[in-house]
């Protein structure tokens, strides 16, 4: 890996916010992940979700159910370590822009009427993470060490 590009990767001046931002939205996002990869915590698991996903249209269901539960779950770990922080934001972003738009944004925005305002949450929260990185305390500030 190019040096130059992986400490700017792995770089951050974000503090301690960061950390505030990352381990809630983290969990959140590995939470939702993990309800569709695995059925816990009330979830489908990938036939239920992949059959669900094919209803609306995201075809084939069961690949889109792996994609979207792997970006949650995988993606959420990461941001709660602070490992690998902006891709795994990236991803998390880019998740949460498929499910406003293939899925809440014609409900408006309150979630009392399945609407986008949770979904919209944790893509700004995410794409903040992007721009700034993991902050103090995540495992990039180990890796950018060792570049």
């Amino acid at each position: 890996m190019n040096t130059h590009f992986a400490q700017t990767l792995l770089q951050s001046n974000a503090g301690f916010a960061a950390l505030i931002l990352r381990v809630p939205v983290g969990l959140i996002l590995a939470a939702h992940g993990a309800q569709k990869l695995f059925g816990w915590f009330g979830g489908y698991g990938l036939e239920g979700t992949g059959q669900w996903m094919a209803s609306i249209g995201l075809e084939p269901g069961y690949l889109m159910a792996l994609l979207a539960g792997g970006a949650e779950f995988f993606g959420g770990l990461a941001l709660v370590v602070g490992l690998l922080t902006r891709p795994a934001a990236i991803v998390s972003a880019l998740t949460m822009l498929v499910a406003i738009f293939a899925v809440h944004i014609d409900n408006g925005l309150f979630m009392a009427n399945n609407g986008y305002e949770y979904a919209l949450t944790l893509f700004v929260v995410s794409a903040a993470l992007a721009i700034q990185g993991g902050g103090r305390f995540a495992v990039d500030n180990l890796l950018r060490a060792r570049v």
